[in-house]
């Protein structure tokens, strides 16, 4: 498995999670948000940095 994958996915559902709570409380799902966010970014990276390695 190639590694960063597993941060951007994580990443992904924590984000959608904190977008179904926009309704609720926003100031929590924004924090929620930017949390997948910052874990998609630097899973990313990771992709990139690494992908000619094997």
């Amino acid at each position: 498995m190639r590694e960063g994958l597993v941060p951007s996915i994580l990443g992904s559902v924590v984000t959608a999670s904190g977008a179904t709570l926009l309704g609720r409380n926003r100031a929590a799902a924004l924090g929620v948000m930017g949390f997948g966010l910052a874990h998609v970014v630097l899973g990313a990276i990771d992709l990139f940095e690494h992908r000619y390695r094997r």
